[in-house]
């Protein structure tokens, strides 16, 4: 273990005491843990000896802590806990009684103890009281002292360094909040997978270089704040030019067998124009973008049945054949609302991916001085949902730059889509993706059960018998579904998202009759933006990586017929379908790898049957306005959804449809919460809408039962992905967290195993 603590010849001596059972010299160390050795030969953990404990893998006396409080002038008594308020969540919160005459402040309190101790020792609060309550035998009442009021400082400690400060400030504004203490998990606060691409993107205009892996390993402002380079200290691949011919992607692959046309294979977003925008700054400003982000020129070149994709030089493109503007001014409502759906038709039209045209801009004049509208319409071949955070933002910068007379100025775009795409052909033959295939091949062996009396027949099954339905999950069931749910257990706001869905389709197949089968076989849409090459930085790189893998989700025998109660039951279906979702190497990315890009597995997993239902988490994000919105923020009109266009321009009628029903799922911010939107989608030649709106209302259901849940006390705990030294069944780690003492597993073939476990453990919680 050691010879000793450094420096500190008392505290060697207390803990590393002489050994009775060893020769002369030898010692043991006195760990301070309470337990008792029960009959059946098993250590049964009590707790500690002492004051110490272990917050965030730091031991802490709390006597320390005590010590430097009680020696400030105007503390009379103090004491020190560990408090955990939120599940999951440990916190270190100071009671002090002051002395006569003295009124002490918290804060200052706060920083007297930062100028002794080290910032993980300081409390996240610290709470004057008149008098400590007391036990019926006159000691302290550790049980009856308040709950800190946390509400000035989430996660206690605030922002003490430059870099602290800047992704405190980003971490406030990507999840709309007012506060955020350094200590405080990106995840738990309501962060997602694509929201980590913003704040690795909005990191680097700050100066700090992070990765994606570093959110989801760090996690904290704090821990962030610690591993972050600089701009100065990044180091490349080499040269990195995005011109020339781009091997396909997995999502191009999959594309190119679904059939059927492509050209209005779109998407597009319908935004608020500043009042001050002209024809010659907005093209000026988007031959900007389509000279910066390489895959806006693109051209899809089909010969023979084979497709590839070419990007020309920059300057190729000209960006005025892709601007049209307007006249709009003096339009009621009706009138704009009308004029609008017919230009988004008009440009859906013009897009040509075999031409080169995969973009196109209409702006919608007011007239002089009034804010107009803009429609940016683009081919799906170029963007994706993490694409439009990025064009956006640039378009008004380049915009604003030009109207102070400045040539624009756009953020490095970091490794381009070609270098990626060059990537991904080389990953998909390594032996590492190659040995997932028996996986895949495990989830997808067994079909699903039917959602309708046939399969899906992309023959008949096409997009102009496609309905849709709109659905909203209000603010008190969805803000624990993204926060409490996730931070308890150690799980993303996709983990609980995917189980609501998992226990709404058991519900719904349960009230149809049908057999008592809980697993479901869905495809899940990612970003694509995955971590798996050193070097690489995708944060501002416009592209379509969008991936789709299969996973079967069985959140086991939970009954979410009683969805009130919320008991353990739900957060049992939420641990299974969370390690079920674990289980996917790097969210799935190895999947369209192996289908699309290995020639000598693309024919085994081609062959297998795929899921009938498809699910997408697009995020979080502030809601379209529907009147006179900000400028460059998307505005809602008619059948509009976060800015996305549902009623003007749309895919070809014959478009083959790939799923019998598909999700879509945002997060929208309202002054009342976050609100859960969701649009379903299915051909009417497959199922009634009455099927739909049946499974809707047990999503629903399932909603109520994960947010009641969140109510309970206890909740939470770790499943065996949260541990990476030690391998555990959820059976071994749910004993051992129920205080019936940690069994030692089969692979537990030494004591250093068992010590491995014990640190870990203590670290995870």
């Amino acid at each position: 273990l050691a010879r000793g603590y450094l420096g500190r010849p008392a505290l060697t001596a207390e803990r590393f005491v002489a050994a009775p059972f060893g020769g002369p010299g030898e010692r043991m160390y006195r760990t301070g843990d309470l337990v008792r050795w029960r009959v059946d030969g098993q250590l049964e953990y009590l707790g500690r000896a002492d004051d110490q404990v272990k917050i965030r893998g730091f031991r802490i006396e709390l006597g320390e802590i005590e010590a430097v409080l009680a020696r400030h002038e105007s503390v009379g008594q103090v004491t020190v806990v560990v408090r955990e308020d939120t599940p999951g969540v440990k916190q270190l919160a100071a009671y002090v009684v002051p002395r006569p005459q003295q009124t002490p402040d918290p804060a200052r309190l706060r920083a007297h103890v930062g100028e002794s101790l080290p910032d993980y020792m300081i409390p996240a609060a610290v709470v004057v009281l008149d008098a400590f309550p007391q036990t019926p035998n006159g000691k302290l009442d550790r049980k009856a002292l308040p709950a800190p009021d946390l509400s000035a400082t989430p996660g206690g400690r605030q922002a003490g360094t430059e870099r602290e400060e800047a992704l405190s400030r980003i971490y406030r504004e990507l999840l709309n909040l007012t506060t955020v203490g350094v200590d405080d998990s990106f995840f738990d606060l309501g962060g997602d997978s694509i929201m980590s691409i913003q704040l690795v993107s909005r990191a680097r205009q700050a100066g700090l270089v992070i990765t994606p892996r570093q959110v989801f390993e760090h996690r904290t402002v704090a821990a962030l704040a610690a591993v972050a380079g600089s701009l100065d200290q990044v180091v490349g691949e080499g040269p990195d030019l995005g011109i020339g011919d781009v091997p396909l992607t997995p999502a191009v692959h999959w594309l190119r067998q679904r059939g059927g046309p492509i050209g209005r294979f779109n998407q597009s977003m319908l935004l608020q124009a500043p009042a001050d925008l002209t024809e010659d700054r907005l093209t000026a400003a988007l031959q900007a973008l389509l000279d910066h982000h390489d895959a806006l020129r693109a051209r899809l070149i089909r010969e023979t049945g084979q497709w590839r994709l070419e990007v020309p030089e920059r300057g190729t493109v000209d960006a005025a054949d892709q601007v049209l503007r307007v006249d709009a001014a003096d339009l009621d409502a009706a009138e704009l609302r009308a004029l609008t759906s017919r230009e988004s038709e008009a440009a859906w039209g013009r897009i040509d991916p075999d031409a080169g045209v995969m973009l196109q801009a209409v702006w919608f004049d007011a007239g002089a001085g009034r804010p107009g509208r803009l429609l940016l319409v683009a081919h799906h071949l170029v963007v994706d949902n993490v694409s439009w955070q990025i064009l956006v933002p640039d378009l008004a910068a380049a915009c604003e730059s030009l109207a102070a007379g400045k040539e624009p100025a756009l953020q490095p775009t970091g490794t381009s889509f070609r270098r990626w795409a060059q990537h991904l052909l080389e990953l998909a033959h390594t032996p590492e993706r190659e040995a997932e295939l028996p996986l895949w091949e495990a989830i997808l062996e067994e079909p699903d059960a039917l959602l309708g009396d046939r399969p899906l027949d992309p023959g008949q099954d096409v997009f102009a018998t496609m309905r849709f339905l709109t659905t909203t999950e209000p603010a008190e069931h969805v803000a624990p579904l993204l926060t409490s749910l996730p931070a308890a257990y150690h799980a993303g706001v996709n983990d609980v998202l995917l189980t609501a869905l998992a226990l709404a389709v058991a519900d719904w197949r349960a009230r149809r009759g049908e057999d008592d089968e809980s697993a479901v076989l869905v495809d899940l849409e990612g970003h694509g933006r995955e971590d798996v090459v050193d070097g690489v930085d995708l944060s501002r790189t416009v592209g379509w990586f969008t991936s789709l893998h299969p996973v079967r989700l069985d959140p086991g025998g939970c009954d979410p017929a009683g969805p009130e109660s919320g008991g353990p039951a739900v957060g049992e279906a939420l641990k299974r379908v969370k390690e079920q979702l674990r289980a996917l190497p790097d969210h799935g990315l190895g999947f369209g790898l192996l289908r699309h890009l290995n020639h000598r597995t693309r024919d085994v997993l081609d062959g297998l049957p795929g899921p009938q239902i498809s699910f997408n988490y697009l995020g979080r994000s502030a809601p379209a306005g529907s009147g006179e919105a900000a400028p460059w923020t998307p505005v809602a009109d008619a059948e509009m959804v976060g800015g996305a266009d549902l009623s003007g321009g749309r895919p070809d009628p014959e478009t083959p449809l790939t799923h019998a029903l598909g999700v879509n799922a945002m997060t929208e911010d309202h002054p009342d919460g976050p609100r859960l939107l969701l649009v379903w989608s299915w051909p009417q030649t497959l199922l009634r809408e009455q099927d739909v709106r049946d499974l809707t209302a047990c999503f629903s259901r399932a909603v109520r039962a994960l947010a009641a849940h969140a109510e309970h006390a206890g909740i939470g705990g770790l499943t065996p992905s949260d541990l990476s030294l030690v391998r555990l069944s959820q059976d071994e780690l749910d004993a051992f967290t129920s205080g019936a003492g940690p069994v030692a597993p089969d692979d537990w073939d030494d004591e250093d195993d068992e010590d491995d476990f014990s640190d870990e453990w203590e670290m995870a919680k």
